[in-house]
């Protein structure tokens, strides 16, 4: 759960195209806006900052060599780091390289700033013979959760429990970007795991 503090509190939310929430919302709000609305506006913590520096395409390296643009000069109480759809591209051979990154980009976060870490969501049946790999990229995001004491936001296990084994199409805009209601999902279950939801209804 995260720690609310009395004065303003600066967010970030780094990752890739669906932190970022380019294109596949199709003019509907991201997730990370979603938490923006519901920090500051419906918690009523006006002054809070809500930075999203999420990047298409990018994985973890990409993230941890732009540490200081991306997440160190904001200086955040709170950094959700939401990695692994990309990388996974790399196969489980990728997953050494992978694992150092993320600790690094944990362990170069501040002393006072909460670290949130968010497994990919699911990607669609005919997304997976290429990115094989993802469960095992997710399961490397729990472990480091884990290890670091970092918060975890587990969005395959959510989508896994909603859609079982059935192609999770209704929340992907195609195989791999989430639409809108996908967004408004892992909006609300990020939300949740952080004792700060769900959103009100809009």
């Amino acid at each position: 759960m995260i720690r609310l503090v009395d004065g303003p509190m600066t967010w970030v939310a780094t990752g890739d195209s669906i932190t970022q929430g380019v294109l596949h919302t199709h003019g509907a709000r991201g997730w990370v806006e979603h938490l923006q609305e519901r920090v500051r506006w419906q918690l009523g913590r006006l002054t809070d900052t809500v930075v999203n520096s999420g990047v298409s395409a990018w994985g973890a390296v990409d993230v941890l060599a732009a540490h200081d643009r991306l997440i160190g000069r904001f200086e955040p109480d709170v950094l959700s780091v939401s990695l692994g759809t990309n990388d996974c591209l790399a196969g489980e051979e990728g997953l050494p390289e992978f694992h150092d990154a993320m600790r690094r980009i944990v362990s170069g976060a501040g002393p006072r700033t909460q670290v949130v870490l968010q497994t990919p969501a699911l990607v669609g049946v005919s997304g997976r013979e290429r990115r094989a790999a993802l469960p095992a990229y997710c399961q490397a995001v729990r472990d480091i959760a884990q290890d670091t004491g970092s918060l975890l936001v587990d969005h395959e296990a959510h989508w896994r429990e909603h859609h079982g084994e059935a192609d999770p199409i209704p929340w992907l805009d195609d195989p791999v970007h989430p639409n809108a209601v996908g967004h408004l999902r892992m909006a609300n279950h990020t939300l949740d795991a952080l004792g700060l939801g769900p959103l009100d209804p809009l």
